[in-house]
């Protein structure tokens, strides 16, 4: 199997893997603490089905280009924007604050009830020390239901595109309207944070989109250069990245796609469609890397074993 990866991915040893998971989760090996709370805090099955549609989403390796599409989308909402600049360090450690964001998603996702909503404390915490005025004087609170709510949104589609276009099909296993079970489903964790009046379907997500497009503005230009390279990757994590973040681009929202200057859903040319293909081959190879379930899921399994 090896000998049909792609060079950037086949070439792997453990240490550059053990880097790939320590700038995901912290950790060398993937379970920093919050990781092992999983196994051992609470006995029952969470927030979510085990081996239901989130947990396929969130296990899958799809979510690397999303979270890039996630950020693009947040990035153009400007109160978002100036609550993420205002109160944290993400242009000098981008990789701190990527494993942060994991840390939210993966005890959410895999986490018993008791663990989810210790999880969910802990972030609206941090969310009661994150308010301020942008630089039009205009205040923004990171716990305002409406910023919540925009936030939640533009993750859900994010991540959503990028299970459809380089992830695994889910169709065979949950049927063709899985996608609406996921926005329902995921916004169970946004609800615990204090947003309300959420989407429960794919069609009502674009909706929820499009009213927010006159208050959105241009993503700044060096927020867009900073997605496209962040500091501190190798010259092989360099151009594994570039794969995932020319695909984060065509996966943008038809609503936030002009504000970020970038293709996004509508564009579908054969140029683009290599794109995804070749990404949706490195994620693929990744996949045969670190291994068929991540030590988040393990966990899980490990706790309702």
């Amino acid at each position: 199997m090896t000998s049909l990866l792609p060079p950037a991915v086949a070439g792997l040893p453990a240490a550059t893997r053990r880097r790939f998971r320590t700038r995901i989760s912290g950790h060398p090996e993937g379970t920093p603490r919050w990781v092992q709370d999983i196994a051992v805090v609470g006995d029952d099955e969470g927030w979510f089905e085990p081996g239901g549609v989130v947990w396929r989403v969130h296990g899958d390796v799809a979510t690397l280009v999303g979270g890039i599409t996630a950020l693009l989308g947040q990035g153009a909402h400007p109160l978002a924007l100036a609550g993420v600049r205002g109160h944290s360090n993400y242009e000098q450690d981008p990789w701190a604050r990527l494993a942060g964001t994991a840390r939210w998603l993966v005890v959410s996702t895999f986490g018993s009830s008791a663990l989810a909503e210790r999880e969910a404390a802990r972030v609206r915490g941090m969310h009661r020390r994150v308010v301020g005025t942008d630089g039009q004087g205009r205040p923004y609170a990171a716990g305002d239901p409406e910023l919540l709510r925009w936030v939640h949104l533009a993750f859900t589609d994010a991540f959503l595109a990028g299970q459809l276009a380089v992830g695994d099909d889910l169709t065979a296993r949950f049927g063709r309207r899985w996608p609406d079970t996921y926005v329902a489903e995921w916004r169970r964790t946004a609800e615990a944070l204090g947003a309300t009046d959420l989407p429960s379907s794919q069609a009502e997500l674009a909706e929820a989109l499009a009213a927010y497009a006159p208050v959105l503005e241009p993503v700044p230009a060096d927020l867009r250069s900073f997605l496209a390279a962040p500091p501190g990757l190798s010259r092989a994590e360099h151009m594994f990245y570039r794969g995932l973040s020319s695909a984060a681009l065509l996966l943008v929202s038809p609503t936030v796609a002009p504000f970020a200057g970038v293709p996004g859903r509508d564009a579908r040319s054969p140029r683009e469609r290599a794109v995804l293909r070749r990404t949706r081959l490195q994620l693929l190879a990744l996949k045969v890397v670190l291994g068929k379930r991540s030590p988040s899921e393990e966990a899980a399994r490990s706790r309702l074993a």
